[in-house]
């Protein structure tokens, strides 16, 4: 069973129902005991960084959310679930994230991609390119789509916890692996049977 954290931001009944569809018991939570005590996490959400980060710390999340990982149990984050994770973001000023990896949440650089003709959000089906082996990715095969919806992406200090990249303008960090951390950039509950493997993949470790 797998517990998402509700912190009230994002669609989060698509993905318990991506979950379910693949024979994933999963449940909503907002209570931070309830995380404690939880054998998988996952962290969606869509949104501004900084609201995350308030909500969490409003909800008394944190603290057990960094428990849980310091742990060694899985978590999964989606999307902005995956962004906070970092040190810092730059989008609204400087806000601090939970410090789990080194590095920054950036914006897509504006004035380059106006004269690309390159639209941010950066938005719809793109490429993962594999970077390395992780239970997370298993079955998936390199150059396989999925969906995005992101104006900023993440730079970490220590490319290795990148587990795929992808091309839009340059090669962007898509998907992390480190240790027993997993996280995406797009969302895998609007990537159809793609996407959904790598749910099952996350219920299955």
């Amino acid at each position: 069973m797998v517990t998402i954290i509700d912190y009230g931001m994002g669609n989060l009944r698509s993905v318990q129902k991506g979950f379910e569809k693949v024979g994933v018991e999963a449940i909503l939570t907002t209570d931070a005991e309830a995380v404690k005590s939880a054998s998988k996490i996952v962290l969606p959400g869509v949104g501004a960084f900084r609201d995350c980060m308030d909500n969490l710390n409003k909800l008394n999340l944190i603290d057990p959310i960094l428990e849980h990982i310091n742990s060694g149990k899985p978590y999964l984050g989606l999307c902005l679930g995956m962004q906070v994770l970092f040190s810092e973001s730059d989008e609204f000023g400087v806000t601090k994230g939970l410090d789990v990896i080194k590095g920054r949440v950036v914006k897509f650089p504006e004035e380059e991609f106006r004269a690309e003709k390159r639209k941010i959000p950066h938005m719809g089906w793109n490429a993962l390119k594999i970077q390395k082996e992780t239970p997370i990715l298993n079955g998936i095969a390199d150059e396989t789509y999925v969906y995005f919806v992101h104006s900023f992406y993440v730079k970490p200090e220590d490319d290795s916890v990148s587990a795929t990249k992808t091309e839009y303008g340059f090669d962007f960090t898509s998907m992390i692996s480190y240790k027993n951390v997993f996280a995406c950039q797009f969302h895998p509950e609007k990537s159809q049977t793609q996407g959904l493997k790598i749910l099952r993949n996350f219920g299955d470790i």
